[in-house]
């Protein structure tokens, strides 16, 4: 399949926030119980340019309306300047780009990205359970630090969050 990965921006952010609610409705793998509107989730997209550590990757096909398949993120970790050098990632692929090698081609693209950037480890956390995020995060060279149990709630399960680390530099 020819799928094209790049930057996200603003024309992007309906079909991005599409693809993120169908994670809160249907599953654990996010921790929002409520489904956002675009205009909710436009600071989310405004937090990554197309420069810098944080970033949006994007797949779509190509062609008139380049359908998007799935993103990658890679988000500040937290608040605090100590903090600036590690990163927070995250894949999420539309439900029929689940399986077909998008959220490598977008992992790939994203590591690129940051490859030139000042950062020095990138985390993820997977809610649990999680076998397809498990597998990509360790095929990318992430290694699990530990594990909060029962963390979060939704759907009336408790849920376990895997924490993955990846040394950058």
């Amino acid at each position: 399949m020819d799928v094209q990965v790049g930057p996200g921006g603003e024309a992007d952010l309906t079909a991005l926030t599409d693809i993120y609610n169908h994670y809160v409705r249907e599953t654990a793998v996010t921790f929002d119980v409520t489904p956002v509107t675009p205009g909710e989730r436009r600071p989310w997209l405004l937090s990554h340019p197309e420069d810098g550590p944080h970033r949006l990757m994007v797949a779509r096909l190509p062609g008139s309306g380049g359908r998007i398949l799935g993103y990658a993120t890679s988000s500040a970790f937290r608040p605090k300047a100590a903090y600036a050098t590690s990163v927070e990632t995250s894949i999420y692929l539309a439900r029929d780009a689940c399986g077909r090698g998008i959220g490598t081609l977008l992992y790939r693209r994203l590591f690129e990205a940051l490859a030139g950037e000042d950062v020095h480890r990138a985390y993820a956390g997977i809610a649990l359970p999680n076998d397809a995020s498990l597998r990509i995060h360790e095929r990318f060279g992430f290694r699990q630090v530990g594990v909060y149990e029962e963390v979060g709630r939704k759907f009336g399960v408790y849920h376990d969050v895997a924490w993955f680390e990846k040394r950058l530099t």
